[in-house]
């Protein structure tokens, strides 16, 4: 499949009013919006036991260079904590407000550390606008940037790195995981977030209660090893879970605003895989499905998918799906394109990022 150079511009929404309203009806009528309460509730207990377990044999094998494998694992753990809280926060589990917050945040913020407030709000802006370059935080030049245009307003450490951001993508992610702690925390001087007090007592409560397990069971050298493998994975492989879904992809800038089924399809890329694949990422390899029925529970996703594909052929749309590994090469590419107004500032051109099918 292949994507447009271009996003449709706003101007041509009323023409497609009422696209998404009738590919809505025929996932409606296949049942696919409906709860899947067995299936969250195995997978709940089944993360659930895996995290006790981790813990346990953490605490089991005691003063050993083979902790670092209970690190690892514990970091596929606390990155299958995390989707779950995704599907939490999406309503995909429980219909009304109060149990999800509660089930959220005891899920983020007390058992892996991750702000439930911050991340949602932030989320749902992404949700709101994927890949605008204004609107959705998840583009927004921070370390790394996303367009030519934030390559060369750039400054800074985003400069110095921009360059080579392509090869110092992976090795960066390395550090995502301390950055989702320090943005939870650094969130509760918002007063927009809820419950402040709330999400950080839990927060601190879990790097309390975690930087005492470490070094209560190990020595010194050996939880530090332990927190830089733990941490250090568990970042890796949140990055690479959400890196595949939309990098790469087209992005939006100012007034810029296709109707809702082509602002999600566009920006959004499946990838193929089976049920390993499934599982790593956490049924997010179905990115266009879960854009466009963010509450759809997860093992619906690949159901819908063929309804979706049909749709998007029917009525034009491209729709874009590719394996893991080309995802990421796609993704990679993107970003070396990026920046190369900071490798060559007098020879860049201001031209779309070339498509990665070409």
């Amino acid at each position: 499949m292949t994507t447009p150079a271009l996003v449709p511009e706003s101007s041509s929404r009323s023409a497609h009013r009422g696209d998404y309203a009738r590919l809505l009806r025929r996932i409606s009528e296949a049942g696919l919006m409906d709860r899947r309460p067995v299936y969250y509730a195995v997978r709940l207990s089944l993360v659930g036991v895996a995290f006790v377990a981790g813990w346990v044999a953490f605490v089991q094998i005691g003063d050993s260079w083979w902790t670092l494998l209970v690190a690892g694992f514990m970091a596929v753990a606390f990155a299958q904590v995390a989707l779950v809280m995704h599907d939490v926060a999406h309503r995909q589990v429980f219909r009304l407000r109060k149990p999800t917050e509660l089930v959220g945040r005891l899920v983020g913020n007390a058992g892996i550390g991750l702000g439930y407030g911050w991340w949602q709000d932030k989320h749902t802006r992404h949700h709101a606008n994927p890949n605008h370059e204004e609107l959705d935080p998840d583009v927004a030049p921070d370390i790394l940037v996303w367009s030519q245009k934030q390559a060369t307003a750039s400054r800074g450490l985003p400069r110095l790195i921009g360059r080579a951001q392509a090869y110092l993508f992976f090795p960066l992610l390395l550090l995502e995981g301390l950055n989702l702690h320090v943005a939870g925390v650094r969130a509760l001087k918002d007063r927009s977030v809820k419950h402040r007090g709330w999400e950080g007592a839990l927060l601190f409560g879990h790097f309390a209660v975690y930087l005492t397990a470490l070094f209560a069971v190990l020595p010194a050298d050996k939880a530090l090893a332990f927190f830089a493998v733990h941490q250090g994975l568990f970042g890796l492989y949140m990055g690479c879970i959400f890196a595949p879904n939309h990098k790469g992809m087209p992005t939006l800038t100012g007034d810029d605003r296709p109707d809702y089924l082509r602002r999600q399809v566009l920006t959004s890329r499946n990838v193929r895989g089976g049920a390993l694949t499934d599982f790593a990422l956490g049924g997010l390899n179905y990115q266009i499905e879960h854009h466009l029925f963010p509450s759809m529970p997860t093992p619906n996703l690949r159901h819908a998918r063929l309804i979706v594909l049909d749709y998007c052929n029917e009525i034009g749309v491209p729709y874009h799906e590719t394996g893991l590994i080309a995802s990421y090469r796609e993704a990679l590419r993107h970003m070396h394109h990026v920046g190369a107004p900071l490798r060559s500032p007098d020879r860049h051109s201001d031209a779309e990022v070339p498509q990665h099918n070409r």
